[in-house]
């Protein structure tokens, strides 16, 4: 079963920041942002609330920075699991939800914590929602690539990559919504189906008609 990896190795020591980091990750994912004043977060880093201020400017941008953080080790996470699940773009595709699967049943599951983050943030152009926006670009990337893959494998025009792409990513991100919501791990496996039913469908080329002659009968 593959989980998404804690935020740092216990074993190793962590600077001041790291554990502010740490712990601002850790309650907001689990209790949000505006739920979690700088005081517990300081509280659980095990830091003077003067390390909080040496090293950030504001509870947003110490949130950003862990989101940041958050964002490089969760895509290297879900690359890593989804290129074991197969030699075949078509099984790396599909394998994406397997993946997922195994995060929705583990216990520390709370959702996207970039979709939450961006939730609770109004402003487009706030230092957070950038960050949700810059992982979910990353995420359509790696779903792009592997598309473009399948696309190669199957022979399949290529003008087709894009827009599969994105309908692969509101998959995975709906299956992570649902799950959140209805507390169901079989979400990952319900986006699946539907998954199939879309690679079937790219798969198979239109068959083209020849137009009717336009020349004149004699």
């Amino acid at each position: 079963m593959t989980h998404e990896p804690t935020s740092t190795d216990p074993n190793q020591l962590s600077t001041a920041r790291e554990r502010l980091l740490d712990a601002a990750e850790a309650l907001i994912y689990a209790g949000g942002i505006h739920a979690t004043g700088v005081d517990a977060i300081v509280r659980q880093s095990g830091t003077a609330r003067k390390s909080f201020y040496t090293h950030f400017e504001s509870k947003d941008a110490l949130v950003a920075a862990a989101l940041e953080r958050r964002d490089e080790r969760w895509m290297n996470w879900f690359i890593a699991s989804t290129q074991r699940h197969g030699k075949s773009a078509r099984q790396r595709l599909l394998g994406m939800f397997d993946v997922l699967h195994d995060w929705f049943a583990s216990a520390d599951f709370h959702g996207c914590a970039f979709l939450n983050a961006a939730g609770e943030i109004a402003s487009a152009d706030d230092p957070i929602r950038v960050v949700a926006r810059k992982h979910k670009a990353r995420l359509l990337d790696f779903a792009r690539s592997e598309c473009a893959a399948f696309a190669a494998e199957a022979a399949i025009d290529g003008r087709r990559v894009a827009p599969l792409a994105r309908q692969w990513l509101v998959l995975l991100d709906g299956a992570i919504a649902v799950a959140l919501v209805s507390g169901e791990a079989d979400a990952a496996l319900d986006a699946q189906k539907i998954a199939k039913t879309l690679l079937d469908a790219a798969a198979r080329r239109p068959t083209t008609k020849r137009p009717p002659s336009r020349r004149a009968t004699t």
